[in-house]
């Protein structure tokens, strides 16, 4: 049994370099990710799970990082804002954001980036949405992009180039 003050190892693989940390193991991801490793990309919003400026992806799948516990995460795969970048090439959806002006102040962004490419690996896997109709969705409708990028809020109401930065990216992936 665990004491919840206890001071506990987890090794995290974290864009592909695996680390070391001595935490308690109630430290949510997202400290664990700002606070023990200096990964500040990933940003703390609400701490509730409700603006998503906190995402991040997991095995490929994107999660909020304010409510999961580090520890839980031990021998997954965990990338960051700073860990969709080839070395000094942008990730596709990045260099959409910045085609798009999908941003003003910036701090949404990495969960907002983060988040789509989540979205559209969920996309293009077939995994439906509220608004799909009839089965696995065929494309990437405005309502299917505004429904399944919900949970990430833009405070600044930089929607427009969000979902214009998003398609051309899921455009390139098509092709």
């Amino acid at each position: 049994m665990t004491v919840p003050n206890e001071i506990q190892s987890v090794s995290l693989q974290i864009n592909g370099i695996q680390h070391l940390l001595n935490i308690e193991p109630r430290v949510s991801l997202l400290d664990a990710l700002r606070d023990h490793l200096h990964l500040t990309g990933t940003k703390k919003g609400c701490n509730q799970g409700a603006c998503g400026a906190c995402t991040v992806l997991v095995d490929g799948e994107r999660i909020n990082s304010c409510l999961a516990l580090a520890i839980q995460y031990e021998k997954r795969e965990i990338v960051t804002i700073e860990g969709l970048a080839n070395s000094d090439e942008l990730h596709p959806m990045q260099t959409a954001f910045i085609d798009h002006d999908g941003f003003q102040c910036g701090y949404c962004t990495p969960g907002q980036i983060c988040s789509a490419v989540g979205m559209l690996a969920e996309f293009g896997s077939g995994a439906p949405s509220a608004v799909t109709q009839n089965g696995a969705p065929t494309e990437l409708s405005d309502a299917e992009l505004r429904e399944r990028m919900s949970g990430n809020l833009c405070r600044c109401g930089a929607y427009v180039g969000i979902r214009e930065a998003i398609l051309q990216a899921h455009l390139a992936e098509t092709r």
